[in-house]
């Protein structure tokens, strides 16, 4: 599937040197911006990125999830697929991503809706600094638009990485606005990640909780 992306979009030629990363794994819960879509189960995770000299990117990442429906609609998806496309480049001191994500649920196509990405990070000492925001304009899935807000610090110390970060969202799917907070601590040994993550909100379907996760990057 990768690779018909990357036909599509016309950026998989010899002239473009690219990178392709992989990534398969479980977690015990899957949380997207507090909020559990795998009903506080385990999840099977995988996804694949290609990167380009060039700094722009085209990636597919894929998760089980609770069956989500639409409304009237008695089966509902059991997975969530993204593509993700953009670009990362230096402006100004800092590190920009820009880009654009579709989120599509197969057996549900109902439910498919984009967003616009952008982050700006900045290395100090051996933190990156990170703020972030993704907007999702109002569309068939949607009846009005969303938008979320987070900042993050991440300190890498070897083969250890720690992590805070703080979100907002308000909008489609936070009507009453929303936060979400998470500090997590990652190790790696070798390809593979293991990861402990302590996750939170002030919303009725952010619980708190510590999430495990174990992947295998190739």
């Amino acid at each position: 599937m990768l690779a018909t992306i990357l036909a599509a979009a016309g950026i998989g030629g010899a002239a473009a040197p690219v990178a392709v990363d992989y990534e398969i794994g479980v977690v015990g819960d899957y949380r997207f911006r507090g909020v559990s879509l795998s009903d506080r189960r385990p999840a099977v995770q995988a996804g694949a990125q290609a990167n380009f000299a060039s700094g722009a990117y085209v990636g597919v990442w894929g998760s089980t999830i609770d069956e989500y429906a639409s409304e009237g609609d008695p089966h509902g998806a059991t997975v969530e697929l993204d593509v993700n496309v953009g670009w990362i480049f230096k402006a100004g001191g800092l590190d920009v991503d820009a880009g654009l994500g579709a989120y599509t649920y197969p057996g549900a196509r109902s439910l498919a809706y984009v967003e616009f990405p952008l982050s700006l990070s900045r290395e100090v000492g051996s933190a990156t600094l990170t703020v972030s925001g993704a907007y999702a304009p109002k569309q068939s899935a949607l009846d009005r638009d969303n938008i979320y807000v987070a900042g993050s610090v991440d300190w890498r110390i070897g083969e250890y990485g720690l992590a805070v970060q703080s979100g907002y969202e308000d909008g489609e799917f936070a009507p009453s606005g929303k936060w979400d907070w998470s500090a997590g601590l990652t190790r790696h040994f070798g390809p593979v990640r293991a990861e402990f993550n302590y996750v939170d909100g002030d919303g009725p379907d952010t619980p708190p909780g510590v999430v495990a996760g174990l992947a295998v990057e190739f």
